[in-house]
């Protein structure tokens, strides 16, 4: 039986395997939307299928990709797509999101490696996205990634996204770890890149840890608790955008699930803090 599409509001966690069992005797109201890689649960049944299907009849859940490689030189998987647009209808997803990057070349490189910031590769990616959405019938979204080696680039990287952004009619993921993470690798300002974005078309924002592989590399791991100043840098973007959606994403080194509850309420808290009558400029 196909699921009703319900939308994103609150506050999100990242769904694992291992976070099934706690999760049912969750309170809940803890968590207003989880995210699930689509690959990980096309067809699986069971123990596990059953836990997750019936998770996503109490919450909404949106798909997070790993393998579409939207930008790399291989043949689009439609085969793949299509299996994604059944798993969306049939948990009434409203969203089916992927990275852009690429992940394959003649093969599955099992990594997440940068596009070049060119106009043949805005034109490139824009063309499969379009082929993805005609597939879906729904706008996608794609996450501004996480890199480690420049990419060949004649022009900058935020512009870069928004020109697929335009040229494809896609939504954007924002990802403040990554823009955190790019800035001290790359050495640019986080707050003017935020800025640079196209902002008006987040659907939803990630948030997550990193690890400090030295002062100036920090590697994208989604294995710690989030720092200070991607909390800050998140609570700019709010101030930009207002309580927008946002995922906390947590991949290993899982904590208890009560102190990721507890990551998720702080989501929640600088949610709250834009919607305050004080910050609108109302009084006491």
């Amino acid at each position: 039986m196909h699921g009703e599409v319900r939308e994103l509001q609150g506050a999100g966690l990242g769904l694992r395997r291992a976070l099934l069992g706690p999760l049912q005797s969750m309170d809940a109201r803890a968590v207003d939307f989880f995210e699930a890689a689509p690959e990980n649960w096309i067809g699986v049944g069971g123990r596990y299928g059953r836990q997750f299907r019936e998770l996503a009849e109490r919450h909404p859940v949106v798909l997070h990709g790993l393998s579409l490689d939207i930008g790399g030189p291989d043949p689009l998987d439609t085969d793949l797509v299509l299996a994604i647009k059944g798993l969306m209808a049939e948990l009434g997803a409203p969203l089916y999101s992927e990275h852009l990057s690429y992940c394959a070349a003649g093969g599955h490189l099992y990594d997440l490696l940068p596009i070049p910031f060119t106009e043949e590769a805005v034109r490139y990616v824009a063309n499969r996205v379009r082929q993805v959405q005609d597939i879906l019938g729904a706008p996608i979204a794609l996450e501004n990634a996480s890199y480690y080696a420049q990419p060949h680039a004649d022009m900058s990287e935020a512009d870069f996204i928004g020109a697929v952004v335009a040229r494809s009619g896609c939504d954007l993921l924002l990802d403040v770890n990554n823009i955190y993470v790019n800035s001290v690798n790359h050495r640019y300002d986080a707050l003017e890149f935020l800025d640079a974005l196209p902002l008006e078309r987040t659907r939803y924002i990630h948030v997550a840890g990193h690890f400090d592989e030295a002062p100036d590399l920090k590697v994208d791991t989604h294995g710690a608790d989030v720092i200070d100043p991607v909390w800050a840098l998140l609570a700019q973007a709010y101030q930009r955008l207002g309580p927008v959606p946002t995922l906390l994403e947590r991949d290993f080194n899982l904590p208890p699930l009560a102190e990721l509850l507890g990551e998720v309420a702080q989501v929640r808290g600088l949610q709250a803090a834009v919607r305050s009558p004080l910050r609108a400029g109302g009084c006491a």
